[in-house]
């Protein structure tokens, strides 16, 4: 898409410096403007969601903690029950003379304001007992109406009420109060627990204070909104006291009555939280403008947009100095690839500067240097190659060795062995064909296998009972492959070692098929021996002469160096010799390589 947008521009045709600092708008300004636009607009929704999240569960505590207070109020109403007096004088005979009734007003009386007006019960306003003896009010401020006549509960008559208790709101009764608080009126009708007859009806007029503390515990923000009202949308309690008793209509437009979503009040974005409770279905509203809810990020993105446009004039101009600067050493660099394309490999490149050019061109230097350096290893291995097998070929055929034989054979000739003649001559020449045919350098196992089987037997006629050797053989070696001539060696150091402090040596060779863990099998070659065993710090150098260059020292276990460089040079590194041994005990030498097949040498895999 780029592309062809430079295309269009026809950018083709304009200097490098000015593609630049055009690349650098498309790439760096546009995305840069975007990614702020998109983390703004995401992290306004988070802050939306969460206390779209947090509020509802907020009023669900609240409308618990409103209903647990209701339901305390509700319970008080009960407490007229405890005295016996007040319920004499609620069963009595209404007829009375003027001086009983006075005495009775005075006693309910009394006992309303020591119950319901005490200091315990400071919301109270009031406590109105109607009931067919008369009316017996108790006030803590004065008050106005309490006209019952166009009520729902209208007064001297029976209020079958179920033994609920009901809640009316200032605007169904006639009754305000000094200082106009907000209130409502708990009614409970008394009913005489011994005939279940109707004694009357009490009214609490308790203040809201109550609704106003549970919710200035959450209403920390001062933007916020909170007010509580009916199903219907009859406020029933607002911040703003002329809303109290009014009618909410937007109520009707709500989509839940659980949760939050996002509405427009006069042209504001607002977040409305919502949560019905659950016996008294009164509705607790929570309302905050949006645009509060972001003040923070829109500061931040007021500053970001202010950085943003300072940060894309300096880096305009710094692009701009760094198009122009870019442009001089890449034509130098260009004029030194041609030297270097043309075979000359020992340039130098004067640039030396940190930005992108001067990395190139330090990459470029040392990409020449590696270059040249590989082609010196290369043939350097290659040397070493040829050496390792020059000096397996020279190993093959050891002086001593058909000094030796052929010192064995003249002595069986002298002794009459015609018989034994025959067979060492005939395993010597098998040795001979088989170390002078370089034809192959990856021969099958049994063929290496024979030819060190040939090798003991010469030895075992020259020293007769004091070597023995066990070799093991199986189906395998006929089918899987190892470089020629590895085993040889090993064995003559076991021989060399061993018959000079040892009165009878015994070679062991076995094969040990495993798999690798990472994809190929491997076959490790064991030649153990009862030999006098390498002391400790001989070994530890021999094995670190094994991990370092095997070609180096020829000195000092020449034999079983060459093995490792070969096998190294052929298979890599995790492949080769590995040696283990303890004074007295013997020597283990481990030979590991691949476990190749036909299929593989013919392929060129090994």
């Amino acid at each position: 898409m780029i592309s062809k947008l430079m295309e269009g521009l026809r950018l083709k045709n304009f200097q490098l410096k000015t593609k630049l600092i055009i690349t650098y708008i498309l790439l760096t300004v546009i995305p840069m403007a975007v990614l702020g636009y998109i983390t703004y607009y995401q992290n306004t929704k988070a802050i939306e969601e969460q206390v779209g999240e947090y509020v509802p569960r907020l009023l669900n505590q609240a409308n618990k903690n409103i209903e647990n207070e209701i339901n305390e109020i509700g319970n008080l109403p009960n407490l007229i029950y405890n005295s016996s007096d007040v319920m004499a004088v609620l069963r009595a005979n209404p007829f009375k003379d003027q001086s009983s009734m006075l005495q009775d007003q005075y006693t309910v009386e009394s006992f309303l304001s020591r119950t319901y007006l005490g200091s315990n019960n400071t919301n109270i306003l009031g406590a109105f007992l109607l009931s067919t003896n008369g009316s017996f009010i108790s006030t803590r401020v004065s008050y106005e109406g309490f006209d019952f006549s166009n009520t729902p509960l209208p007064y001297g008559e029976a209020h079958d009420l179920g033994g609920d208790t009901k809640i009316l709101l200032p605007n169904e009764v006639n009754l305000t109060f000094e200082g106009n608080p907000s209130y409502m009126l708990v009614v409970k009708e008394i009913v005489d627990l011994d005939n279940r007859k109707n004694l009357g009806t009490l009214f609490l007029a308790v203040k809201l204070t109550f609704i106003e503390e549970i919710l200035q515990d959450l209403d920390e923000e001062e933007r916020a909104m909170m007010w509580v009202m009916d199903d219907q949308g009859q406020i029933i309690y607002h911040p703003l006291q002329k809303k109290i008793g009014t009618y909410f209509e937007e109520i009707d437009d709500y989509p839940i009555l659980n949760g939050s979503f996002r509405t427009t009040i006069e042209k504001d974005r607002t977040l409305i939280s919502i949560n019905q409770s659950a016996k008294q279905q009164w509705v607790l509203v929570h309302s905050i403008p949006i645009t509060y809810l972001t003040e923070g990020t829109d500061v931040v993105k007021t500053v970001a947009i202010i950085i943003f446009l300072i940060l894309v004039v300096i880096t305009t101009l710094i692009s701009i100095i760094v198009a122009w600067s870019v442009t001089k050493p890449i034509n130098l660099l260009g004029r030194i690839m041609k030297d270097v394309e043309n075979g000359n490999l020992y340039v130098k490149i004067p640039i030396d500067s940190k930005d992108e050019v001067g990395v190139l061109a330090s990459s470029f230097q040392s990409m020449i240097s590696k270059i040249r350096d590989l082609i010196r290893k290369n043939d350097h291995i290659e040397i070493r190659q040829k050496e390792a097998e020059l000096y397996a070929l020279q190993s093959q055929i050891n002086p001593h060795f058909m000094y030796n034989t052929l010192e064995t054979i003249g002595a069986s000739i002298e002794d009459g062995e015609s018989e034994l003649v025959v067979d060492m001559v005939a395993i010597l020449g098998r040795m001979l064909r088989f170390s002078l045919s370089n034809k192959d350098k990856i021969v099958p196992i049994s063929q290496e296998v024979l030819h060190i089987e040939d090798y003991l037997t010469l030895q075992k006629f020259r020293f007769e009972e004091r070597i023995s050797f066990n070799i093991q053989k199986a189906y395998e070696h006929d089918v899987y492959f190892t470089p020629k001539f590895i085993l040889q060696p090993i064995v003559e150091n076991s021989i060399k070692y061993g018959m000079q402090k040892r009165k009878a040596l015994n070679i062991e060779i076995d094969f040990i098929h495993e798999k690798s863990e990472m994809k190929d099998h491997y076959i490790v070659m064991v030649v153990r021996d009862n030999g006098p065993g390498i002391k400790e710090e001989e070994l530890k150098r021999l094995n670190e002469l094994l991990q370092k260059d095997p070609m180096i020292n020829r000195d000092s276990g020449f034999g079983i160096t060459n093995v490792h460089a070969r096998i190294v040079m052929m298979f890599g590194n995790q492949y080769g010799l590995t040696i283990n041994s303890a004074v007295d005990k013997g020597t283990e030498v481990l030979i590991k390589i691949p476990q190749l097949s036909k299929k593989q040498v013919e392929n060129g895999d090994g």
